[in-house]
């Protein structure tokens, strides 16, 4: 399985000993990574970007808490003076519908912007266009889009539900995922807070190396090996 936690799940809900479960943390691919800045402003002008803004990856779905977000989302912008604006990429899923909602009721219309699905070669440019990549899962069994983010040089925040705090490390602010008044908190350090942003973007450069598919290759085969020799 690709985290410890994933490792808990399997023991609780089908009862497999840990002591029977490896863990092999996905890897991330070399494509994300700091890209060139002026090539990355060129990006941001050709796709009509702004010139900073807050980012978020995920199929909308109840999973991936956008609800939460959106609502965390008005709170910072109730604390900044000039708040940025929120870049929502990822399709449609399922019951995502409160989501469009949350954003009308809360009158944000202007300062939302869905870019739906984003294919995999223009992720790495996204990542590296954005301010601040926020991630407030309520479940994942890896939590690829954390490690890309850090991978490109993104401060990032994510939550402490399942295994996104064995992909965050120390790098990205872990909050939990129903806290809407701590990851606003969290939204606004960063973003008002050169030095905090800088040190959390070294950081996740750092934690983000752990993450290699030859590792990760290396230690799936090593299992295969042992799995084959018992047998």
């Amino acid at each position: 399985t690709v985290s410890r936690a994933g490792a808990r799940d399997l023991f609780r809900l089908l009862g497999i000993p840990l002591s029977k479960i490896d863990v092999v943390y996905n890897g991330v691919d070399e494509a994300y990574c700091p890209l060139p800045a002026a090539q990355v402003t060129r990006y941001r002008q050709r796709t009509g970007l702004p010139e900073r803004f807050i980012l978020t990856v995920g199929t909308l779905e109840p999973r991936k808490n956008h609800v939460v977000l959106i609502e965390a989302y008005a709170r910072y912008r109730r604390m900044h003076q000039a708040p940025l604006p929120l870049i929502i990429a990822g399709g449609k899923g399922w019951h995502y519908e409160p989501i469009f909602e949350r954003v009308s009721m809360l009158g944000l219309e202007q300062h939302v912007r869905f870019l739906g699905f984003v294919p995999g070669e223009a992720l790495p440019w996204l990542y590296n266009a954005a301010s601040l990549f926020v991630y407030p899962s309520r479940y994942e069994g890896f939590g690829l889009p954390v490690a890309e983010a850090m991978a490109c040089g993104i401060p990032t925040i994510t939550s402490t539900a399942s295994s996104l705090p064995e992909v965050a490390g120390e790098a990205a602010i872990t909050i939990d995922a129903d806290d809407t008044e701590a990851l606003a908190v969290a939204m606004h350090q960063i973003l008002t807070n050169p030095e905090h942003a800088e040190a959390r973007r070294k950081a996740g450069l750092r934690q983000a190396q752990r993450f290699r598919w030859s590792v990760a290759a290396s230690e799936t085969a090593a299992t295969y090996s042992r799995v084959l020799e018992i047998h």
